[in-house]
């Protein structure tokens, strides 16, 4: 099972939720669907790690849920953004369609498509004006997500300080930071035992650069 898993990403439930300040609940009912008093709702998508003995999100499923809770934020109905995101798989070709570069340019379109068949309220401004859709998805979402070939491959959680990385081909994924590899919470808690950055640094073979980092990350993760 963890071969299966090498370069894919791994994360909790728990993990993803402090990685992207999405509630756990709200991740497991997109991801694993849930049922309500007289419904059942299939989730969102399939995500990565189908099929592990226990809940866990891939990178790309850690991604996608950000588009997800900001659609949400802005109003958008899970009918609407499941449709959205059926449509986006079909024109990119992509199981996780919402990160893929192509929706930056595209949602648009496909949000109109989306609405034609809804008629939800919430898709008009999207729909009718260009720009409300650049303000929704492009910022803050696709700030720090590194590309190739149109595929997000890494995401820099602190897009102003490239120092930290998501790498899902590096330690199934978690933080680290880019330039050693080293996890950022080994560092972090090596801190706290130590409370001696450089001490903590020479130990790793790190920079005292590299520790703040982590120290920083890890004190944000946790606030």
């Amino acid at each position: 099972m963890i071969s299966n898993l090498v370069g894919l990403g791994l994360y909790s439930v728990s993990e993803a939720s402090s990685l992207t300040g999405i509630s756990p609940q709200s991740i497991r009912r997109w991801l694993y669907g849930y049922d309500s008093v007289s419904n059942h709702y299939e989730p969102l998508w399939q995500p990565q790690t189908l099929g592990c003995e226990s809940e866990g999100l891939g990178f790309h499923d850690l991604l996608e849920i950000r588009f997800v809770d900001t659609f949400r934020e802005y109003g958008v109905s899970l009918q609407a953004i499941r449709m959205a995101s059926l449509s986006a798989k079909e024109l990119f070709e992509s199981p996780y369609p919402f990160t893929c570069r192509n929706f930056r340019t595209d949602g648009h379109s496909i949000f109109a498509k989306v609405y034609e068949a809804t008629g939800e309220e919430k898709l008009i401004e999207l729909t009718k004006k260009q720009y409300v859709m650049r303000e929704v998805i492009s910022p803050s979402l696709y700030a720090g997500i590194e590309f190739q070939e149109d595929i997000a491959v890494k995401w820099y959680p602190i897009a102003r300080k490239k120092s930290v990385v998501l790498n899902p081909k590096i330690s199934f994924g978690k933080p680290v930071i880019e330039e050693f590899g080293v996890p950022t919470s080994a560092l972090y808690e090596a801190f706290r035992v130590e409370e001696d950055k450089k001490f903590v640094a020479r130990i790793y073979g790190v920079s005292v650069g590299a520790v703040s980092d982590a120290i920083e990350f890890e004190e944000r993760l946790a606030a």
